[in-house]
């Protein structure tokens, strides 16, 4: 099983141990699919995802809705994999709409966040009527939204904590509805939605925390050289070049192009790698789909990848970090000694995942 499958596996286990699957079921679609194909993944949990989803339009549920989610969160994981069966629009929509019905059921607010000219879309999660710390979740790249319920957001309630998670550019409904997408500077991002929490009279403002997960893992480090109004932060894992994903999946005399700032070469040899793998363009886009959504030259898109890199921001970091080396890709989570040796502040904790009791009885000891 490779490294993508054993993490939505393990996600699928930790939304489990929070009521959002069932633990017997994933273990045994887990042992059907083990040895199948990419589309066969993706059928069996949408299946099982429309079984959860029948059951609780019946009698409705919020455990029933979050297991939908969830099982249809990992179809879409590995959708790439699939053999198109399943249309990638139409499962987010409904995933997104089982996430909201469990929202509603759970008690959660639905939340527009001002952000330039637009909303940005996030829900909070009260602990009580009275001033609390609150924990955002900032839930990471192409991971459904409903994702923040098991990366901390259950564990954070759970200690009394309100807690809220958001879809910032390149992220959700951002990216789908609004076509917002990354960009390098997060604390463009993050400081609107701290400015928007802090406004709040049941939000004690001198105790908020923020948890990245995946992509979040360059986000939040980045914001936090520049945002300072944070109590601690939790990164997982803690990223210094997010680039390094899709710069591998570049062929090797493109990626030497690029370095040397060479663009003819650099297109000639993607039209090269082309005749050999004809969905060369297409692959790489579609890696990058959170990155660009108007159709960049190849070369301009590399450029842009290539800039969400981490340098002295670093050190300017004086918010408490810190950094859980786990997650889906192996190049981020390397990295993640690299943050705490240069980020004064930051320590690293070996830890299961973002719910993990370690993890919580740290922010505790912060709040």
């Amino acid at each position: 099983m490779n490294d993508q499958r054993a993490h939505e596996l393990g996600a699928l286990l930790t939304a489990a141990r929070w009521g959002a699957a069932d633990r017997e079921l994933v273990r045994a679609i887990a042992v059907r699919v083990s040895d199948g194909d990419g589309g066969a993944w993706v059928r069996e949990w949408t299946a099982s995802g429309g079984e959860a989803w029948a059951s609780a339009r019946r009698q409705p549920s919020a455990s029933e809705y979050l297991q939908a989610a969830s099982f249809y969160a990992a179809a879409l994981a590995l959708i790439d994999e699939s053999d198109g069966l399943v249309e990638e629009s139409r499962l987010w929509e409904r995933q997104r709409e089982c996430w909201d019905r469990a929202v509603e059921l759970l008690g959660g607010e639905r939340l527009s966040i001002p952000y330039e000219e637009t909303m940005l879309p996030g829900y909070f999660f009260a602990a009580g009527t009275d001033a609390r710390p609150l924990v955002v979740i900032d839930h990471g790249g192409r991971v459904a939204t409903s994702s923040a319920w098991g990366a901390g957001g259950a564990a954070a309630h759970a200690r009394g904590y309100h807690w809220m998670t958001f879809d910032g550019p390149g992220r959700g409904a951002a990216l789908r509805r609004q076509g917002l997408v990354l960009r390098r500077d997060w604390e463009s991002v993050l400081t609107p939605v701290l400015d928007a929490m802090l406004g709040r009279p049941d939000v004690d403002r001198e105790r908020v925390v923020v948890v990245g997960v995946d992509h979040a893992g360059y986000g939040v480090p980045r914001a936090l050289a520049f945002e300072h109004r944070f109590a601690a932060a939790v990164v997982i894992p803690g990223i210094v070049d997010a680039s390094t994903p899709w710069m591998e999946a570049l062929p090797l005399p493109a990626r030497s192009a690029l370095h040397d700032a060479d663009r003819e070469t650099f297109d000639r040899e993607l039209h090269l790698a082309g005749l050999f793998e004809p969905d060369t363009d297409e692959r790489l886009r579609h890696l990058a789909r959170d990155y660009d959504v108007s159709e960049l030259p190849l070369y301009d898109l590399a450029y842009r990848i290539g800039t969400f890199r981490l340098g002295p921001e670093l050190e300017s970091i004086g918010t408490p970090l810190l950094v859980c080396p786990t997650g889906p890709e192996p190049s981020w989570v390397i990295q993640a000694a690299d943050v705490c040796q240069r980020a004064p502040s930051a320590q690293q904790l070996a830890s299961d995942g973002p719910d993990d009791a370690p993890v919580w009885d740290w922010v505790d000891d912060r709040l």
